[in-house]
């Protein structure tokens, strides 16, 4: 089986501040749901107060992310899944629950990972 990123940007949940507590409620549903259907690998969301940095080979630590590739905020969810359409599915369970559409990106299969 493959694993899927489904993940959204900081900034894009828009929804009233009194919903906030049915927000949580709701993606913690969706990530139940897939824990009980044996699917879940892990997620999380990015800690937005720790700035981004780059170690080279060396172990020299450059702050920031690469140029091209901006920051990485937001949130994320790993799942392990037979088919991108079984992804889209939950990745429409996970946009309902944050009020917000999500990426969906296929990790490349690696034998040693």
């Amino acid at each position: 089986m493959t694993k899927y990123l489904i993940s959204f940007p900081s900034g894009v949940m828009e929804f009233p501040e009194e919903d906030f507590a049915q927000v949580v409620a709701d993606s913690h549903q969706v990530i139940r749901d897939a824990k009980a259907a044996g699917v879940y690998v892990f997620g999380g969301g990015i800690d937005e107060s720790i700035d981004p940095v780059r170690v080279s080979a060396d172990g020299t630590v450059t702050a920031g992310p690469y140029e091209r590739t901006g920051e990485l905020r937001g949130g994320y969810t790993v799942l392990e899944l037979p088919t991108m359409q079984a992804a889209h599915e939950w990745a429409a369970k996970l946009a309902a629950a944050c009020r917000c559409a999500q990426e969906v990106r296929a990790f490349g299969y690696d034998p040693e990972s």
